[in-house]
């Protein structure tokens, strides 16, 4: 190939990727690097934004309203990630197995996480109704009085975490697939060495499959973190602030309160406790995710 031919292979490459590369530039890098900016400023959207230094960080970390999405948040991700992960990989575990009408229960199990934020929200806000809602009614049989869920402060929390769990369908997708790549060859081996299901599961399948759980706990925390349409379709943050989430309190601040600058802040403050988080995560697993034919990483 001539030095003419290979510029000309490389002028057609950079004409083909140019619109991916324009959108990039136009739709991702620029308004990334403008948030960026943004978040020193003092901007409102109307007027031109004015240079503030530092003051939007130091009253995010002064402001009430913030460490309450904080705290809102972690108690979100604490709780509901970890029982999302144990849903998936039991249902995953149940629909592996050979059972009757087992590609109807996998397609049942997986349907709600193909439904809309705002539908799913919706639905849940009736399920919820402490009056004519399904979940009291079904609590009425057992002679139980449920509470008020999104009209408590007590409860608000609990019952969006309730609704998460719905979409552990996508979970279980994701856990089958490392299942049915389980070495068949390895649990007939720890079979002849007498170990019943349970030290199969242990010390074979759960090493097999943990990089697939690696993967999903760090998705799981990172989507808890964006938590968003429950809180706005449903409780508006509320009773009492009990669902005031970081996102929800970033939109408030940019959508609400017109208040650009300080909400960049709130963005990139998220974006570094996010990798954070996954850096946190990465580090302790390399004692316990087993990548097949490397070990541990």
């Amino acid at each position: 190939m001539t030095h003419r031919e290979s510029r000309r292979q490389t002028l057609y490459m950079y004409l083909f990727i140019a619109p991916w590369l324009i959108g990039f530039l136009v739709f991702a890098l620029y308004p990334i690097l403008s948030s960026l900016y943004y978040s020193f400023t003092d901007y409102d959207i109307i007027h031109p934004p004015k240079y503030v230094g530092l003051a939007n960080y130091q009253e995010m970390f002064h402001n009430d309203l913030f460490w309450k999405s904080v705290v809102v948040t972690l108690r979100y991700t604490f709780i509901s990630v970890p029982i999302q992960l144990l849903l998936a990989l039991g249902f995953a575990l149940l629909l592996n197995q050979k059972i009757p009408f087992r590609g109807f229960f996998r397609t049942a199990m997986y349907f709600p996480s193909m439904v809309s934020g705002v539908a799913m929200s919706l639905l849940w806000y009736w399920i919820f109704n402490p009056s004519i809602g399904l979940f009291n009614y079904v609590l009425s049989w057992f002679g139980i009085s449920g509470p008020s869920w999104l009209m408590s402060p007590d409860y608000a929390l609990y019952a969006l975490m309730i609704m998460s769990f719905w979409t552990a369908g996508s979970g279980m997708i994701l856990f089958l697939a490392g299942l049915q790549g389980v070495p068949s060859s390895l649990v007939e081996a720890a079979k002849l060495d007498g170990a019943g299901r349970f030290r199969i599961f242990l010390n074979v399948t759960l090493p097999m499959i943990s990089p697939v759980l690696l993967f999903q706990l760090i998705m799981g925390v990172i989507d808890s973190f964006q938590v968003f349409t429950q809180a706005y379709v449903m409780t508006q943050g509320g009773p009492n602030y009990s669902t005031w989430f970081y996102v929800y309190n970033l939109y408030t601040s940019a959508f609400k309160e017109y208040r650009a600058g300080y909400s960049s802040a709130l963005a990139w403050v998220l974006l570094i406790v996010v990798m954070l988080f996954t850096a946190l995560i990465m580090k302790f697993s390399n004692r316990y995710v087993h990548y097949e034919g490397g070990g541990r990483k």
